[in-house]
């Protein structure tokens, strides 16, 4: 059997708001961005020129969604987002404005720095090691 992890929902407070960070501070490719009712779409990004799985923007539809935007994972690192360049993103997103948590830091698997999105969710941007590909945590 071979499975693929396709999406992961990120509830969000506006969708243009998220679509506008996700496109312009981290450069991903906007996928889709279908009107599904008056006050729902189906937005879809993606990191560019990657395949895997996407991000789903979700607008949070009611007081406990919205209680939950920044903090879907308890305030842990929630993505970990590969690059073939650390340097050079990182550098990218300090130019955009991306809020860095901490100063890059070398560790067995790679160049990691957490940064925090627009809603405060935590990230990894990783450098994976050069003969290592990217890691389990």
């Amino acid at each position: 059997m071979t499975q693929t992890l396709g999406m992961v929902t990120v509830v969000v407070r506006d969708y243009d708001e998220a679509i506008a960070y996700y496109t312009r501070q981290l450069g991903f490719g906007l996928l889709e961005d279908t009107l599904l009712t008056p006050h729902k779409r189906w937005v879809v990004v993606r990191p560019s020129g990657a395949g895997g799985a996407s991000l789903l923007l979700a607008k949070a539809s009611d007081d406990s969604q919205r209680s939950a935007i920044g903090r879907q994972t308890g305030g842990r690192v929630f993505l970990f987002l590969y690059t073939d360049d650390f340097d050079r993103d990182y550098a990218l997103y300090q130019k955009r404005g991306v809020q860095f948590l901490e100063q890059p830091r070398r560790e067995g698997y790679g160049t990691v720095a957490v940064f925090a999105d627009l809603y405060g969710n935590r990230w990894d941007l990783i450098g994976p090691a050069a003969d290592d590909g990217p890691l389990e945590r």
